[in-house]
């Protein structure tokens, strides 16, 4: 007798506890209790008669098997969804969940018009859930890979195999000081008494990345640009921010850029989606909304 396949329900408890690395990081996203997710995954280990996972004082870790079914997982789970994207779209109508990613500080960004775009995709489409979420380059790219988000627009300084990147604008950065800071408000500083200076850099950039907005170390580290910006108005470190994001703040007396001609980059933005995902319909709707709210790019030049 043919076994029964594990209910879809445990596939997407399993699928999340494993993502979130466990149960009570889980339940967030699951709605559910410790208890129950503990259930659930004790009836999808039953039923496939393997030990998923292991859980105790020693931490949450996916045993050999369960990293492999893990994987199994999340194609079968994609595969439903595009699916069911497909199903929804002979219709006539758009539905769903729409998942997009994005970097921090991007709401009054110049050279996107990112709450038009989806105020204009949501009036479109009534039908279809979006769901954004603020993640840092990497993780961006890391979500698009395994089917977490649908599209992201970020700077991604090191690109990913099975990806497509569309290539959108550039984002212009300068190296600013708070109000308290040493060197605030000072013109023509040499450039080895700003590199003598504290720095406070980014989680995600390495050594090489560092070195190339010429710094050899840096004395602080943040995950966010709002985390970057809280930093250098303290006084206590130097850093880089994007020039839009730190404005309002040079026009308050806040901050002050450093050498702009010598100390500052322009960082590319693009968009990415799964090169196997590009044609899908929620995807090139939200597209087609960034191009009407006014964003230019190469990403618009092809119908792909």
């Amino acid at each position: 007798m043919k076994a029964a396949l594990p209910d879809l329900k445990l596939l997407q408890v399993f699928v999340a506890v494993a993502r979130c690395q466990g149960f009570a990081n889980a339940q967030q996203e699951l709605q559910l209790s410790a208890p129950a997710i503990s259930n659930y995954m004790s009836q999808l280990e039953a039923q496939l008669g393997v030990v998923l996972c292991h859980r105790g004082r020693s931490g949450f870790k996916l045993t050999s098997r369960g990293e492999q079914f893990y994987q199994q997982c999340l194609q079968l789970l994609g595969r439903l969804e595009d699916f069911d994207r497909y199903a929804q779209s002979l219709k006539g109508e758009l539905r769903g969940t729409f998942r997009l990613g994005t970097l921090d500080a991007m709401a009054d960004h110049p050279s996107l018009p990112l709450a038009a775009a989806i105020g204009l995709y949501g009036r479109q489409h009534p039908a279809v859930h979006l769901n954004l979420v603020i993640l840092p380059p990497w993780e961006l790219q890391l979500a698009v890979a395994d089917d977490r988000l649908d599209l992201a627009i970020g700077a991604f300084p090191a690109q990913m195999n099975g990806l497509l990147y569309q290539p959108l604008y550039l984002e212009q950065h300068y190296l600013y000081c708070g109000q308290s800071h040493a060197l605030f408000g000072k013109q023509n500083v040499s450039t080895a008494q700003i590199a003598r200076q504290r720095m406070v850099s980014r989680s995600y950039w390495n050594q090489a990345e560092l070195a190339r907005h010429g710094f050899r170390h840096s004395e602080a580290t943040v995950e966010t640009m709002e985390a970057q910006l809280i930093l250098v108005l303290s006084g206590a470190w130097m850093g880089y921010l994007p020039q839009h994001y730190a404005q309002p703040w040079v026009e308050r007396g806040k901050l002050h850029a450093l050498n702009p001609g010598i100390f500052a980059y322009q960082s590319p933005f693009s968009l990415i989606v799964r090169k196997s995902r590009v044609r899908e319909p929620l995807i090139q709707a939200f597209k087609t909304a960034l191009q009407t709210a006014g964003l230019e790019g190469d990403a618009f030049k092809t119908n792909n």
